[in-house]
């Protein structure tokens, strides 16, 4: 497998602009599974972002462009924040775009005081936070409910 060349330059915005469609569709390409609901409606992203994030980091190849990179910043109100939902389309995947996307998440829960940023990831994920991203392992508890 070749890597592809990093995007440059890649327009990364801080709650950056989007639509629920092409969120879905990203969502879709990044995790495998459907770009929307059984019925056709898309997710309500930006309802949903706007009541529980502190931001979320958008990544074009131009302010135009599609959609290629998203993390979503969760946070306690506090010092902690947490990264979920991290995407990036398959077809940009190991150029870079995705440790970008983190370190502007990072850069803008730093700047909104927080001191912590968590992540939970999968096994096969671990060399890309703790290497790539500069996550330490920590021990952590998850209850399935």
């Amino acid at each position: 497998m070749t890597n592809p060349q990093p995007l440059s330059p890649l327009d990364l915005h801080w709650r950056g602009e989007f639509t629920d469609r092409e969120l879905d569709a990203l969502h879709a390409a990044a995790f495998g599974h459907r770009a929307s609901g059984a019925d056709g409606a898309p997710t309500p992203w930006r309802v949903r972002l706007e009541r529980h994030s502190l931001g979320w980091v958008c990544a074009r190849p131009a302010p135009d462009g599609p959609l290629l990179g998203f993390v979503n910043v969760l946070w306690d109100g506090g010092v902690h924040a947490f990264l979920l939902d991290a995407a990036v389309d398959p077809a940009v995947r190991r150029g870079g775009t995705g440790t970008r996307l983190v370190a502007v998440a990072a850069e803008n829960a730093r700047a909104a005081g927080c001191d912590w940023l968590h992540v939970d990831f999968e096994p096969h994920l671990r060399g890309y936070y703790l290497d790539a991203c500069g996550f330490r392992p920590t021990d952590a508890g998850l209850l399935a409910l």
